[in-house]
């Protein structure tokens, strides 16, 4: 299957989540990602229980190749150089000022390579009162008004994912990107710039422009109660999810389902602004009708009604239900010395075709002498692999 970023070269020196996860996306793509790491501990997100390769390293870092360098030392840092010399893009999420201390400035590297695609990812921005603070997921989602909306107010507790740290470098790549067009044209490259704030408050449009517009400011409950949707406990325990929107289809669907016309007919319920107004007392109605089939039942008669639901799989469920092995979202790679190696594939398809071949991510420096060598048959000069 043909990648359409084949032939694009990727340097990533970043570390923990947004850098990584932005390259990772390239990388899924067809780019060439070489990952760059500090000799011996590498990206500090591969330490886990005395080893380097701990599950948080390897979400975010498949199809990619690691190369050891030392910024002091004279050798790599020709090695460094020479890499960048040939590269499409470079990555990296320092805090502003790390860069320039570890001869990775975009002034410099773009001396050695006009046509470099410089991205720099931050927390809090590359300048402001802020620039210098340490920032990582949670303190961003907080700082953009999104934790807000999460947390639940009567018992308030940070949950779910690094959906801060992912998607900034989903916004990473999407400048990146953008930038790889207009070199297309221009011949020049581009610095592009995101932080994690930026990248959060975009992601917090929805809040923001009811803010703007009405100068209302969402809760936790207020997108839920508008989108009528539910999260129902049935009588196995397990739960299912429902999302019933505008259509009032949904809604007599719905309570054919439930063998309950009923409600509809009950002032609090018969209208969306009625649900809406009265989300709270509704929830209690369909928890009490939930609690009577278990979940599987309850999934067959939705189904068959044509009512917007899913069953709230855990991990474990999620990759086994039918649609999700028909789409062939589990993927595997074989890595030549730990053997196979299991992930989700890239949500994207071209021309029908499904990215199903992966590369399991690099032990750390696990392509030293195969980058050095590659880059010593161009240069005779790039010094080879000390080992």
């Amino acid at each position: 299957m043909s990648k359409v970023l084949d032939g694009i070269t990727v340097i990533e020196q970043g570390t923990f989540i947004t850098g990584p996860a932005a390259a990772m996306l390239l990388a899924d793509l067809g780019a060439n990602v070489i990952k760059v790491e500090q000799p011996g501990t590498g990206d500090p997100f591969r330490a886990f229980k005395g080893g380097l390769y701990s599950p948080h390293y390897q979400t975010y870092n498949r199809n990619k190749r690691s190369i050891e360098l030392d910024a002091k030392n004279p050798e790599d840092a020709r090695v460094f150089d020479e890499l960048i010399r040939e590269a499409d893009v470079y990555i990296q999420n320092f805090r502003p000022g790390a860069a320039e201390r570890l001869g990775a400035g975009e002034a410099r590297l773009r001396a050695i390579n006009p046509r470099l695609v410089y991205c720099a990812i931050s927390g809090f921005g590359q300048t402001g009162p802020a620039a210098g603070r340490p920032a990582y997921d949670t303190v961003a989602q907080a700082a953009s008004g999104f934790l807000n909306l999460l947390v639940n107010p009567e018992h308030p507790r940070v949950v779910g994912p690094a959906i801060a740290d992912s998607l900034t470098g989903f916004y990473a790549a999407y400048g990146i990107l953008g930038a790889l067009v207009e070199r297309a044209r221009t011949g020049a490259g581009r610095s592009v710039e995101v932080s994690m704030l930026e990248a959060m408050c975009h992601f917090n449009l929805d809040a923001y422009t009811h803010y703007f517009a009405e100068n209302e400011v969402m809760g936790p409950y207020s997108r839920p109660s508008v989108s009528q949707s539910y999260a129902l406990t049935c009588a196995d325990g397990k739960k299912l999810a429902l999302h019933m929107s505008s259509p009032e289809k949904f809604w007599r669907g719905l309570a054919d389902a439930m063998e309950r016309p009923d409600i509809l007919q009950d002032p609090r319920f018969a209208t969306r602004e009625g649900r809406i107004a009265n989300h709270a007392a509704l929830i209690a109605v369909l928890d009490g009708v939930f609690a009577g089939r278990t979940r599987e039942q309850w999934c067959r008669c939705l189904t068959e009604a044509d009512v917007p639901h899913a069953p709230m799989y855990d991990t474990a469920e999620a990759l086994q239900d039918p649609q999700a092995r028909h789409l062939q979202l589990e993927i595997e790679g074989t890595h030549p010395t730990l053997g196979p190696w299991r992930t989700v594939r890239s949500p994207v398809s071209f021309d029908g075709q499904r990215a199903c071949d992966v590369t399991p991510p690099p032990l750390l420096g696990e392509h030293n002498t195969q980058i050095r060598a590659a880059l010593a048959s161009r240069n005779p000069t790039t010094p080879q692999d000390p080992s």
